[in-house]
């Protein structure tokens, strides 16, 4: 372990949902709600029930809850996984945060936070982990995969991550 793990043994920031994440949360589950209420047919009933279940276990399973450095990995807190990359294979870090030109590929936009591909002029193909855009900051790995995340202290897990690639 190095002297960094010494001085940082753990550092969590929390995310944080936008207003919008917020918003666009309370609107889907409304519709939801709405749709089984109001549908006559059975069918209707059980493909309305399907499509919130795949819904609420994408964001169990994506939706991050907080961003932590320990144990020499940079940890992606989930409610039901907690996704780890090794500080070794972080090329750089740097505060970002996405334009209005980004491309959702295939993920959520504001469902519980933003979490899966996206693509952004500037960058690229990216997967992204974040609750409010301007609270982001992008990570290369040595592999060449990048990931844009986001917490309540970007720039105290960046600096600490920049300080750890040097």
């Amino acid at each position: 372990m190095g002297l960094w793990h010494i001085i940082h043994p753990l550092m969590r920031s929390k995310v944080k949902l936008s207003t919008w994440c917020k918003i666009m949360t309370a609107i889907v589950s409304a519709v939801v709600l709405a749709a089984f209420c109001y549908a006559e047919i059975p069918f209707v009933k059980y493909l309305v029930v399907g499509v919130f279940i795949v819904l609420c276990l994408t964001a169990l399973l994506y939706m991050p809850l907080s961003i932590s450095v320990e144990n020499g990995t940079l940890n992606i807190n989930r409610p039901l996984r907690v996704k780890s990359i090794p500080l070794s294979s972080i090329e750089s870090v740097k505060l970002f945060a996405p334009t209005k030109a980004d491309k959702r590929i295939c993920g959520s936009g504001g469902w519980f936070g933003y979490y899966g591909w996206f693509h952004e002029p500037s960058i690229g193909r990216y997967f992204a982990y974040y609750g409010n855009a301007s609270d982001c900051f992008l990570v290369r790995l040595t592999d060449g995969k990048k990931y844009l995340l986001g917490c309540e202290n970007p720039k105290e897990i960046a600096d600490a991550l920049i300080q750890h690639t040097n």
